[in-house]
């Protein structure tokens, strides 16, 4: 990430740090980082770097992983699943989508939308014979920013750790992090 000057004072304010702050983890003076945000100074490449280098790495600790937003209870179905049982666990756990995991491996998802639409068509019996394409997976350590894209794209993202399924991620745990209450 490439930052300008100007922006240093923004950036500290925002991670909520003082100047000496700052300063102690660029292993720089407060007075360098004061006379760089009042525009007093230019300081030399060499801490330059170490600045933004500071401010760069308090950035990624912060950042909102998936593994912070993610439920770890996967509520799912198998595809040979009847959709008359889908319906029904959608219905008790108060939820309108659900993946489809045959063994351990993801094969699709399914949603009250999906049904609704295979019922009025009168398609199929069975999850599998209406079932959507798998949604994404992702590393337990992907950023809200790449989960909050995806979700754009797809009802919700799963969420893994070793090649294991561990959680998944809808709109609304997004939303439910974004805007606690």
């Amino acid at each position: 990430m490439t930052y300008e000057l100007e922006e240093i004072r923004k950036i500290r304010k925002k991670l909520g740090m003082t100047q000496t702050e700052l300063a102690n983890r660029a292993g720089v003076s407060q007075s360098l980082i004061a006379k760089i945000e009042s525009g007093k100074i230019d300081p030399t490449y060499t801490k330059t770097k170490k600045i933004f280098a500071a401010l760069s790495e308090l950035e990624k600790k912060e950042e909102v992983k998936a593994e912070q937003l993610m439920a770890s209870r996967i509520i799912s179905v198998e595809s040979g699943t009847p959709i008359k049982e889908a319906i029904g666990k959608m219905k008790k756990s108060q939820i309108s989508q659900l993946p489809v995991i045959d063994g351990h491996k993801l094969v699709g998802l399914v949603s009250e939308s999906i049904i609704l639409e295979a019922l009025l068509n009168q398609k199929g019996s069975e999850v599998r014979d209406v079932m959507q394409e798998a949604p994404p997976i992702v590393s337990k350590t992907t950023s809200m920013q790449v989960v909050s894209n995806l979700l754009k794209y797809y009802p919700m993202i799963l969420v893994s750790e070793g090649g294991r399924l561990i959680g998944l991620i809808t709109k609304s745990d997004l939303l439910g992090k974004l805007y606690k209450g």
